[in-house]
């Protein structure tokens, strides 16, 4: 049973080099197509697509940034960014980070990449006072800035959108490239909305521009209820996104296709916008505009449908804890239940979850387990000196190099001037040592003990891991096992009783 999982998780069920040749193609295809400018929407994460890597595995993180690494010279960078979002501290899951500071991060890889960023875009601009502020700070920074406004009727109101009164009051973003790429920190921040503005205001300014979409979810090709399309609606339950099937492209071809809400409620605003600027629109269908070539790179069906099944699973219990936080509802943890009978999968199917409760129960304490890639499944228990994950950690590390479980890996004596320092000088309550402090006990003990030096060798033997804890982890814990690269849920619970946890 052992090995036949470990071989399980460790099955690639999606074609990375397949899917950028096609992907590529189909882009280049579409900048042919139009000629002289093209607004390319980027739906979900250029940098770091995580969830695709884990619904589709094989998927690399950073494909589509390399892809369009490749068209730099002709490709121009708008980041657009929600002002209610600024205004709120929206924050992306995947990193603990909020969007502003996610736009700054995404500002510095696109350079790295040689990619030139033309501008920011604030969406729906209501004179939000972080929004006026996060726009000096980035202004200051050297970034052009343009802002655009909530368009009343929007989207259904069509002849006020495609009118001065509609698209007419948003700024005009200035762009100096044939292929521009408005992408953002997350969903919901207006990048459809930005892309159809650009292309009202060129045509004012006799410009012919083109619109494309680049969106990996939900995928047009596979069937509406597949578990990777399902967890898609899972990972966007907060916009309450719904997929289904492509009525527009139903009608014009036949055909059955997939896509969601959203592209379905604009796309008569799309044809309303191209038939002022071409007489008549070149897309019969939401999926027409699109080029995603993802269901192209599936090699293993079965492997995918597992995948993604564990993701929906992930997601139920990262929106109970953001629940517990004030930061969801219950309607989100409703659809997500849903979502898990639809897919035939339950928090049963994880099995770290319950080896975390009986260790917690066992112990009457905090307590954590992970699932190792090659499916041995370890244990950690809190102690005077550890927290459960820490504990864990250590004890993942001693399994995959083979050490005794009981070696002590860092010694008391090492581990209480860290505590001393903690509580006497910097002002902690708890002595724990974190994950963070506990690898950097390690990491100065592997200099001198090559016990220590195996089980740092297989910090990155870790990643692809599961965890589960039986409370909500600290903010530096969960950024740790995140930089490890496992994938962590936690039962919605606080260590303890207190109002206010860091």
């Amino acid at each position: 049973m052992f090995w036949e999982r470990s071989r399980e998780m460790n099955k690639i069920g999606f074609d990375n080099d397949k899917y950028l040749k096609m992907q590529s193609e189909k882009i280049k295809e579409r900048i042919a197509a139009f000629g002289g400018k093209l607004y390319l929407e980027f739906g979900g994460k250029l940098f770091d697509d995580y969830h695709a890597s884990r619904v589709l595995p094989g998927f690399k993180p950073d494909s589509k940034i390399n892809m369009l690494a490749q068209l730099k010279d002709q490709a121009e960078i708008v980041i657009v960014i929600n002002a209610a979002d600024i205004e709120k501290n929206k924050v992306r899951s995947d990193l603990g980070i909020t969007y502003d500071m996610d736009v700054l991060r995404l500002i510095d890889a696109f350079r790295g990449y040689g990619l030139y960023v033309g501008s920011v875009c604030l969406t729906r601009f209501a004179a939000q006072p972080s929004a006026i502020a996060y726009q000096k700070k980035l202004e200051s920074l050297g970034m052009k800035v343009y802002r655009h406004y909530s368009i009343p009727g929007y989207p259904s109101n069509i002849p006020v959108i495609v009118s001065d009164e509609g698209f007419g009051k948003n700024d005009y973003i200035e762009t100096s490239r044939s292929l521009v790429v408005i992408t953002a920190p997350g969903p919901g921040s207006g990048k459809m909305a930005t892309c159809l503005s650009q292309l009202y205001h060129e045509y004012k300014r006799g410009i012919k521009a083109g619109y494309a979409k680049y969106e990996t979810f939900p995928i047009w090709n596979l069937p509406l209820k597949h578990p990777v399309n399902l967890a898609y609606e899972a990972a966007t339950a907060d916009l309450n996104d719904v997929n289904m099937i492509d009525p527009f492209h139903l009608e014009a071809y036949g055909e059955t296709t997939i896509n969601y809400n959203r592209d379905v409620e604009i796309f008569p605003v799309l044809c309303a916008t191209f038939e002022k600027i071409m007489g008549e629109s070149p897309y019969k269908s939401p999926t027409d505009m699109g080029v995603n070539m993802a269901g192209f790179g599936i090699i293993d069906d079965e492997v995918t449908r597992k995948a993604a099944k564990q993701e929906i699973i992930r997601r139920y219990y990262n929106t109970l804890c953001q629940k517990r936080q004030g930061a969801a509802d219950d309607d989100q943890i409703l659809k997500i239940e849903l979502l898990m009978k639809q897919a035939e999968v339950t928090i049963d199917d994880r099995p770290v979850i319950s080896a975390a409760k009986v260790k917690a129960e066992a112990t009457g304490e905090p307590a954590a387990a992970i699932e190792l890639p090659d499916g041995r499944i370890i244990t950690g228990k809190t102690s005077t000196l550890l927290g459960a994950s820490s504990a864990m950690l250590l004890n993942a590390l001693k399994a995959l190099a083979g050490i005794a479980d009981e070696v002590q890996l860092i010694s008391p004596s090492t581990i209480g001037p860290i505590q001393d320092l903690k509580v006497k000088h910097l002002g902690n309550r708890n002595p724990r040592l974190h994950t963070d402090e506990v690898l950097i006990a390690l990491s100065i003990c592997a200099v001198t003990d090559d016990t220590a030096k195996r089980a740092m060798e297989q910090l990155q033997n870790l990643r692809g891991s599961e965890v589960h804890s039986s409370v909500i982890l600290s903010q530096i814990d969960m950024n740790v096992l995140r930089k490890l690269g496992v994938n962590l849920t936690c039962e919605p619970n606080y260590q303890s009783q207190k109002l206010y946890h860091k």
